[in-house]
Parts: C-alpha cells; structure tokens; sequence
C-alpha cells in the first residue's frame, strides 16, 4: 500500500493561501495495482529510470555543438509587464489594473518599461540580439475595451500593426499570445470572468478579430499563456488577478473553459484562416520538475501525479485523448467537470505544437507544496522535455518561457541570469542531442525588465535593463543579452580549440609518474602506534609499549613492503614516484645533528629501490596541510615561518637530505604549494621564498656537480576565467587574482626577481601600510563563482574543467618564456572516484599532448608529466631536455638518406620527422644546441641530390653550409 498524506501541507493557511479543497486535505491511501489499474503508468514514468542510469558524471559533461540550422532563437515580452499606458488612446482597464489597487500591493504596471512609447527602442534591441523571432502578448482590453467586438479601439490596433510592421522590417517573425492574463475587467465584473462559460464565444470572437487583422504577418500563435496559472492562482489561492480564493471547485471549472476557449479558437483557424496564412496555433503550458524523495517506486508515481496534476490537467486533453489525466479523474471525481463526447472530440488534437513555460513564475514560486505530493521540485529542463517527448508522444516542442531571475537592484552585470540561462540552453541542447527530443525553438523570457506580476518590481528578468526612475526609461544590454547574442551568433556552442582533441604522441623521454601524500608507517621503530582510521588518518604511538630490539644492524629487507610497493609503482608503467618527506618527524627537534636515522634509513632505502627499478624519485622536502606545517614542534612554537632561524633550519634540513638520499633523487621540490593565501601569509611567503632561494643554491654549489639533479618548488594554480569574458572591468580582476596566486612566488623565481607589478599595486590600494605586514586583501577584491554547467567534483569549489589546464600552462609560458612546467597534485586525498578519473581519456591526457605538435602555436617545452592517483598531473622541470645519449642518436647514421617523410626509429627512442619544409623551427633549433641545425636539415630537402652521408658531413665540422635559392626558384646548398 502507498499512503501519501497531503493535508499535513495545510499549513500553506497561515501564510494566506487559499483554503484547501476537500480532496486536498484527505489522506491518499491508493495501492500501486489500483493506480495501474486505473491509469496505467504512462510513458513519462520511465523518465527517471533511464537518468538514474545515464552515465555519470559523463553526461553531465558541457556539450559543445550546435542547434539545428532551423532553430528558432526568440525573446518574450507580456503586455501588462511592459506596455504601460494603462489609460492611453482608449485602452480599457484589466483585471490587472484592478488588482494592483488592492490589498497591501504597492507598485503597479501603469507604466511598466512603456513599449507602448517605446517601439523602436525594443525594435533595436531586438535587432542588436540577432533574435528570429520575438513572442509578445495582445492586450485584449486595449483592442477592446470592454471585452466585446462592438468596443473596438482603433488606436489600441494600430500600435500592434506598427510594431509587426516594424518587425518584419528587421526579419523578426512575430509570436504573438492572445491573451497573458490580463483580462478585461468588464468581462470580470459582468461574468465573474472565466468561471463563466459565456468566455469561450467571447473569447473566440476576439481570437477571430486578431487572426483576420495580423494573421497574415504571423505564423505562430498562442491562445493563452499558462492555464494552470490563472485558474489555480488567479481563482484559487489569490495570488495573482483576479484574486479569488476560498473556492475548492472553481479553479477547475476555469480550467475547463480556457480549455475549451483555446479549442474554439483552434478550431477557427484551421477552418477559416489556416489554408491561407499557413500558421499553427497552440496553447502555452507551463510546468515544474520533480524528483522522487525515495528511489521506491511509490515515490515516482506521486512524481507523475504532481506533473498530472499540473501540466497534464491541459496537456492531455490536448495531445492524448480530449480528457483529463486518470489520476486527476480518479481523486477529483466531486469537483473535476466532466466533458461529453463531443467536447473532447472538439477538444483533442488542438495543439500543433507543444508550447512550454518553464521559469520562476510557476517553479518555486506560485506552485503550491501540496502539488509536489511529498517529493522535491529541481530546476532541470531536460528531464522534463524529456517526459513530455514520452508522455506525448514527441511532438514538436516550442520552448516559450524560459529564464531565471535576478534581484532588483542588480543593473546590467546580472552573472545569475547569464548563467542560468546559460544551463537552461545546455539542457535544450542536450535533449535534441542526446534524447532524440524534438524540439524547435527556445525564448529567453524576458527582452525588458518590467513588472514582475506577484513580485512587482522586485526582481528583474529582462537581456535590458531599464531604469524606472528615469523619465524615458533608457534601456541598456545586461551581460546576459551580450551573451545570448553571441551564442545565437554561433547557433550553440561550437567546439572551442581549447576543447579539440589533438592526434600524436608525446615526446619520446615524457616522463609519466604517480604520487601519493607518503605517511612513512613501514620502518624500524620499536614503539607500537593506533592507526586512527575513522579520525584524520594519523598514527598514534601507545605509551609504554616498545617492540623487542633487532640484535644487528638494519638493512633495506627490514622494511617488508618497499619492494612490494615498488613492483606495483614498476607494474604501473610509470618511470617516476613522487613522495614527500616529513621535516617534523626526520628531524623532529630541528637541529640537523640529531636526526630520526630509523626515518632516514627507511627513505634511503626507498629511494635506493626505485632507483634500481629504473623509477626516479621526485622529493618534497616541505609538505604542509592545513591540518599541520609539518614544522618541527621547536620551530613552529618560536613563530613558524615568521622566524628568520626557520629558514636557516630549512636549508641546514636540505643538506641533510641532500647527502643522505641525493645520490638516488635527482629531483627535488623544496616546497609544496607555498602559495596558499588561505594558510601563508604574505611575509610567511617572503620568508618561503628565501627558504626556497637559500635550499636551490646550497645544491648547486655543493651537489649538482656530483649528483646532477634537479631543484624547483611547487606552486598551486587554479585557472581562473573573467565571469564575462566580453567585459573589461572582468579581465582585470581575474589577471589580479592569477598575479596575487601564482606570479606571488613564480615572478620572483622565474621572471624578474620581484613581485608582479600588479600585486604591488593592489596592495597599495588598498592599504597604507607595507606590503608585508597585512595579510592579502579577502578575495583579492572579486567574487568568485561557478559556472553552473561545469561537472562538479567531491571537492568543494573544484569542478572538472579539463581545458583550465591548458589555459593555465599558456599563462606559465607567456609569462617565464617557456620554463618547463610542473603540474602538481591536489591537497586533498579522495577528490575523484574512479569514473570521475576516467572522464575524460581524450582531454586530460591530451591537452599536453597537443602542446608538443609542431603546428600548434602554443608550444611547450615540457617534459615529465605525472598522473596521480586522484587525477592531478605533475610535470617536473628538466632544462637539459636530452643527454647526450639522446643527443647522438638525432645524428642520423651513416649511410641513412632520409626523404622529407621518413619515419626512423632509434634505440630506446622513437622519432617521427616533421612534415613541413621549414623543419626545425625556434624551439627545435634549441634542442640540439650542440649540432648544427643545418646539417640535419638538408637531409629533408626533397629536391637535393646530392644528398651526404653522416662521416661527409663530418668532414666539415667546422665549415658552414649556405643555403639558398636559385632564380629559377630551386633551392641549392653549397659548403
């Protein structure tokens, strides 16, 4: 048995809705078989079982692609929202007008953005946007005043004549609403408005009226807009005109004749006008979407009722059968009207189109919670175009309203709006795409800010803002038009080079790696720890308790899975590990005379293992987290970094693990991410940066002659976009945030020994006193967010966006001229599951990859690349990008006379010869500083026959090949 309990959502009476009906405050007790029985599960309800299933987070991946070539891009307006001139040139009051008079509502749309004074304005913007169509309503009270033909305005019609004209003018097709629920309030007071029957002739007159004056300029019309609305929260709950409530039974005979209106006026243009003007004309419905509160099957069939109960109390009458929804018959059976034979006949099929409304004016605003049945209302468009593709039987589907909101005070950066708009064409695309839905169209609701309905002016929905406090209420783009623009421009989202997959391979010595956040828990202690494995992870020594003492010396096999860890880092294929040392446990009192030898001959052991497996080491000698500094208790009790003597300590700790385990590392970081402004602050960095300078010359003084390695540090780097990327007041910051982030510590190392200009500059901004003794201004001076359409990562704030890598390391190169870069490993531990480290096989891996591709003008020179086991890369720096080793083997052999083409093969190496004539271009000729770049480069020429041998060439090693071009245009060399 289901029992689904609705009157405990009664409480909607304390904040003045209406009085529920009876059939509202019952409990439901209906068993699954009966619900089966009676309605039988539609098509719509497998919706959510075949989403459920939809690869993930694969799906929710950004799509980029275009819309068909046919696609409608529109913009609407509503007459009451943007009009105004609720007096002018004869124009009757609506039930609108009247509503705003009463009761404790303020504002009213007397004026509203004035389009009535405004025409060409809206026109132009209207052209600015690139839109092809532009849906707007027909006041009926300013066509006829009184709500009956023999009341015709004649001024009232022309202002709708001008503006079709003028749209057509600038090849916008107009979509035009007969009626967006302003009724003329004669008709309200005369007939109690659409609760009479006596609506639908008059209604169909009107309809008759605007079809024999316009329908010639226009193709596609809409009867009325939103039914649901205006029957359950115009005569049910009171919220919106004419606010009427305490009546359980009057909503639904309002629905019954706005139904039975639109199918009068259906049936009149395809009788009379249809054959001539060749246009389609539907109803315009709107909906919510729902998801089940359980995964049991009793809570997706309370999912379909709540769409039943909403958009399929019109829906199916129109596209199904010519009556209600089974489950709306089946409860409502006292206060649902009933239609004959004949009515359904005359109302079944009376829709050429599905016309969708999906927006804030009925999801999460007017949709009361007793509709929802106990589950939870979402914002996702796709699921519901999908429902309705299966629910109906995939009709073309125009999508009439859709948009968000942003509050009232915002003017023309309206981020939330462009966003969400943003998401909602996502979803459209996704649906044609993916889910094979037809849709045909899409309108961003709305072209203008204006009156809001129930919210006034409180929130702003418009591409323009308009400003009411002034006189002519100038209208100006938002960024949210610009956008809209653009991506009509582009019909989608086209694919960005950022985001095309690139064919090649990486260079034959890239290096590939692993790392983890090493906690040394495998070496000769005698005391006996508690692994706090719920808690943080860490290990925690048991006073009291020591093991028995080893009676020789240690040696690598005490330690028992070091060979094991290094055959599974072997069978991985990787030939680099990455690993960091605790400074507070290898040297827990800071002084370097009394190391943890237990400690240090564990590491060396490690190192020395990976290192006979042909796997390099890369060590970081200072890991903090937030958790710890990882500082020696003594250090970080005499102020941490803040003191100078930390740094002294630092460097003598570096000799330490120089001597120590150098001769099987050969590369180091000196520190991990130092450049974390929620935990270092600006002098800590300072001192950071000595620390780094201080341990980067004591190994090249002392050990780089002997042991040949490498020393950098790691600095964290998220990429960071301009939230409008088309506005300059949006670039700026996002340049400050990478230059406070990451040019903190890189423009000192690799640039010009100082900070960025532009951090110095911010900072005395905004503050007086010197850059080292504040801490960095919170959030830089910007706001951070998100882009809703990006997949999001178990990691707060961190969503998968494989191309700001690239970005990132595009920044790197054009700042420090090309330093080979190191991309490192996140902070956190278990960011990613398995899938999610799947994702993308063809971009994480490959955006590097396309760097190396000789065409490409974005060029790197990096060489080693790691990937973590939480799906982070780290690419270590090598300046000396080949040995001399690899170096000989580019010397082509004796004997071996290659064409332009040829693929050759060395040992250990593979090498694929470019394609192009001007073979080595800048970058290449610097790989090979020790040959002559010529030399190799007349191999290539295809038109040379007299070709050399390696010993040759050779013989004149110290003469100059010229190279140069005959007049007849054929190149010759001569020595």
């Amino acid at each position: 048995m289901v029992s689904i309990t609705v009157n405990d959502l009664t409480q909607l009476k304390a904040v003045g809705a209406m009085q529920l009906p009876r059939f509202m405050t019952f409990v439901l007790v209906i068993s699954c078989e009966l619900y089966r029985a009676v309605a039988g599960p539609g098509a719509g309800l497998k919706t959510w079982e075949r989403f459920s299933k939809l690869d993930y987070p694969g799906d929710k991946a950004f799509l980029y692609d275009t819309f068909p070539d046919n696609f409608m891009w529109a913009v609407g307006t509503a007459a009451y929202q943007v009009e105004g001139a609720f007096e002018k040139d004869g124009k009757g009051l609506s039930i609108w007008d009247t509503f705003t008079r009463g009761g404790n509502r303020i504002a009213t749309g007397d004026v509203g953005s004035d389009s009535y004074h405004n025409t060409q304005s809206d026109v132009r913007a209207l052209k600015q946007l690139g839109v092809s169509h532009y849906r707007f309503s027909l006041s009926w009270s300013r066509i006829f005043p009184n709500g009956s033909r023999g009341s015709y305005n004649e001024i009232g019609t022309n202002y709708y004549r001008t503006l079709i004209r003028k749209l057509k003018e600038i090849n916008v097709q107009p979509v035009i609403t007969l009626y967006h629920w302003d009724l003329p309030d004669n008709l309200q007071r005369t007939f109690g408005g659409w609760s009479d029957p006596a609506l639908v002739e008059l209604f169909r007159d009107y309809a008759d009226f605007c079809f024999q004056t316009f329908g010639d300029d226009v193709k596609y019309w809409i009867t009325i807009d939103n039914p649901f609305l205006v029957a359950w929260n115009g005569y049910g709950t009171g919220k919106v005109a004419p606010g009427i409530k305490n009546d359980p039974d009057l909503p639904f005979r309002v629905g019954h004749n706005l139904l039975k209106a639109h199918a009068a006026a259906w049936h009149l243009y395809d009788r009379h006008y249809r054959p001539q003007q060749k246009g389609k004309v539907s109803m315009a419905l709107a909906s919510h979407w729902i998801k089940p509160s359980r995964t049991r099957r009793e809570s997706l069939q309370a999912c379909q009722w709540s769409l039943d109960f909403v958009l399929g109390w019109f829906a199916r009458p129109l596209f199904i059968d010519g009556d209600y929804p089974p489950s709306m018959k089946h409860n409502l059976s006292h206060h649902l009207p009933s239609f004959t034979q004949a009515e359904r006949d005359e109302v079944r099929g009376t829709a050429d189109f599905f016309a969708l409304s999906h927006g804030p004016s009925l999801s999460y605003q007017l949709i009361d919670v007793s509709l929802k049945f106990g589950q939870i209302e979402v914002l996702d468009l796709r699921m519901l175009l999908y429902w309705i593709r299966a629910e109906y039987d995939n009709p073309p589907i125009y999508i009439v309203e859709s948009g968000w909101f942003v509050q009232g005070d915002i003017k023309t950066e309206d981020s939330k709006n462009m966003y969400y708009l943003k998401r909602f064409i996502m979803e459209t695309l996704k649906s044609i795409k993916y889910d094979g839905v037809n849709v045909i169209g899409y309108t961003h609701w709305s072209l203008l800010d204006g009156f809001e309905w129930h919210r006034e002016y409180d929130i702003r929905r418009g591409l323009y803002y308009v400003d009411f406090n002034t006189h002519n209420l100038k209208r100006r783009p938002k960024t949210s038009a610009n956008f809209y623009k653009k991506l009509i421009q582009k019909n989608g989202f086209p694919q960005l080079p950022e985001n095309r997959p690139a064919q090649g391979v990486f260079p034959c010595d890239f290096a590939w790696g692993v790392s983890v956040e090493t906690t040394p828990t495998q070496f000769v202690d005698p005391s006996v720890y508690v692994w706090n494995i719920t808690g943080n992870g860490e290990l925690r020594r048991l006073e009291g308790f020591q093991a028995p003492p080893l009676r020789r010396a240690q040696h690598c096999a005490d330690y028992a899975t070091i060979r094991q860890q290094v055959e599974e880092i072997r069978r991985v294929g990787v030939n680099h590990f990455h690993f960091s040392l605790n400074w507070s446990s290898l040297v827990p009192s800071g002084n370097v005379t009394q190391p943890n030898t237990t400690l240090l001959g564990y590491y060396r052991c490690f190192t020395s293992q990976l290192h006979q497996a042909n796997i390099t080491s890369m060590v970081t000698l200072w890991h903090h987290t937030r958790q710890r500094s990882s500082l020696p208790a003594p250090m970080e009790a005499a102020g941490g970094w803040f003191n100078r003597d930390t740094v002294v300590a630092f460097v003598d700790y570096a000799r330490l693990c120089y001597r120590e385990l150098g001769p099987h590392v050969k590369m180091w970081i000196t520190l991990n991410e130092p450049n974390d402004e929620d935990d270092v602050s600006p002098m800590e960095g300072h001192q950071l940066l000595r620390a780094h300078a201080l341990a980067w010359r004591a190994y090249d003084q002392e050990y780089r002659h002997t042991q040949g390695g490498q020393v950098s540090l790691a600095l964290h780097m998220d990429w960071v976009e301009p939230a409008f990327s088309f506005s300059r007041e949006d670039v700026e910051p996002a340049n400050r945030v990478l230059d406070c982030r990451v040019g903190w510590f890189s423009e000192p190392i690799f640039g010009s020994g100082d900070y960025p200009p532009r951090m110095r500059n911010w900072f005395h901004q905004r503050h007086s006193l010197d850059l080292f003794q504040n801490k960095l201004p919170s959030r830089l001076g910007v706001q951070y967010m998100g882009d809703i359409t990006w997949i999001r990562s178990p990691r707060p704030n961190a969503p998968v966006v494989p191309w700001g890598l690239r970005k990132a390391l595009n920044w790197v190169r054009w700042h420090f001229i090309h330093p080979e870069r190191e991309i490192y490993l996140p902070r956190e531990r278990d960011l990613f599951t398995q899938i999610e480290r799947c994702i993308y096989p063809e971009r994480e891996i490959y955006l590097p990859r396309e760097i190396y591709l000789p065409r490409e003008r974005d060029l790197f020179t990096q060489r080693e690349r790691f990937i973590y086991p939480d799906r982070e890369m780290y690419l270590p720096r090598d300046r000396d990008l080949f040995t001399q080793r690899e170096r000989e083997i580019y010397v082509p052999r004796e004997r071996d006379l290659f064409t332009q083409r040829e693929r050759f093969i060395y040992p250990e190496i593979e090498m694929y010869l470019p394609r192009e004539r001007d073979l080595f271009t800048q970058i290449e000729r610097c790989i090979y500083p020790e040959r002559e770049i010529y030399l190799p480069r007349e191999i290539y020429l295809p038109r040379e026959r007299d070709l050399f041998t390696q010993r040759e060439r050779f013989i004149y090693p110290d003469r100059e090949i010229h190279r140069g071009r005959g007049t007849n245009g054929t190149i010759f060399s001569k020595i």
